[in-house]
């Protein structure tokens, strides 16, 4: 059960099917129901379980489907997203509160945190931290370019509590430490 994301959704993330979808769902929990009140034999528990598995598999493939075909609503949520951590990143709300967490994200937009990174991941190939820290590293990487602030400065002054897991971090995103990105601009 693990392997289907969905299961962490919250309610009003719930699957949007079409006609033709909900028959095929509708059809096999029926079947289910069928065998569940037939008589039991020696096969009808693997038959009820190959219809759940059935059951659980279409699902999935609704869920991938309906991030693909509500694109409209996919990509206005992707633009709030962008607005949330815009807002975050300006001002002094990173050396104050620390980095965005995805559960502050997600509770920002109004949905659950796999619900989140799963619509993320079809809309832009990351996970909604990945997409977090892509904003951060913009983010110093303007102020490494543009200002005078030590290493350190910046990375406090991103909401980082130890300005080594700033480097670690920024390293490992852009292949250079902060000071060799600071000195290519010289």
């Amino acid at each position: 059960m693990k392997q289907y994301d969905y299961f962490s959704y919250s309610v009003h993330e719930a699957l949007h099917l079409s006609e033709k979808e909900e028959v095929v769902v509708t059809g096999l929990v029926q079947h289910m129901a069928h065998e569940y009140h037939a008589n039991i034999d020696k096969f009808s528990q693997d038959i009820i379980i190959g219809q759940l598995d059935l059951v659980l598999t279409y699902a999935d493939r609704f869920y991938q489907r309906q991030f693909i075909t509500r694109k409209i609503t996919n990509h206005q949520t992707l633009d709030r997203l962008e607005a949330i951590l815009a807002n975050y990143f300006k001002g002094d709300t990173l050396a104050e509160k620390g980095l965005p967490t995805v559960q502050y994200v997600a509770d920002a937009l109004n949905v659950s945190p796999t619900y989140l990174s799963g619509l993320l991941k079809v809309l832009t190939g990351q996970s909604t931290q990945q997409h977090i820290h892509n904003k951060l590293i913009e983010k110093a990487k303007e102020q490494l370019s543009a200002t005078d602030m030590s290493v350190s400065e910046i990375a406090y002054s991103l909401g980082f509590e130890h300005p080594q897991s700033f480097s670690k971090l920024f390293k490992t995103k852009t292949t250079l430490s902060p000071l060799e990105f600071r000195q290519s601009f010289n």
